[in-house]
């Protein structure tokens, strides 16, 4: 299938499978004779796979790694744990980090509310902050 098939096919754009394909994550399109790329159902497996990454939240260097692995014909099931693991530890510090954040924001608009404009200190660039 074309470029635009393929494309279709995984909801994605013929862009995105250039860059996919620059970047490593697709081997080379074959080329038919007329220069268009030709992608089978492999192609389609893969970009599967990488849209499952992409919404696991995984950079394109791990999905890379991934693939790599696959490519060897190595099962990549061990190392995917791994990477999940990390990228969970990753989320729940975030996520903390938010929390934290959000306490902080949440104070600054509790004492904003107590108080309005005309009540702010003229020497200060502002009061809520």
């Amino acid at each position: 299938m074309r470029i635009g098939e393929a494309a279709t096919a995984t909801g994605m754009t013929t862009k995105t499978l250039r860059f996919y394909e620059a970047e490593g994550l697709l081997p080379p399109a074959t080329r038919a004779p007329n220069g268009y790329r030709e992608y089978g159902q492999d192609t389609l497996a893969r970009l599967d796979f990488i849209n499952r990454s992409r919404t696991a939240g995984l950079t394109l260097a791990q999905t890379r790694s991934i693939l790599r692995i696959r490519d060897r014909g190595e099962a990549p099931c061990v190392h995917v744990q791994q990477v999940l693991t990390r990228h969970l530890a990753d989320i729940d510090e975030q996520i903390a980090a938010l929390l934290a954040l959000r306490a902080t924001v949440a104070e600054f608009a509790e004492a904003s509310a107590k108080s309005g404009p005309a009540e702010c200190d003229p020497d200060r660039i502002c009061s809520y902050l």
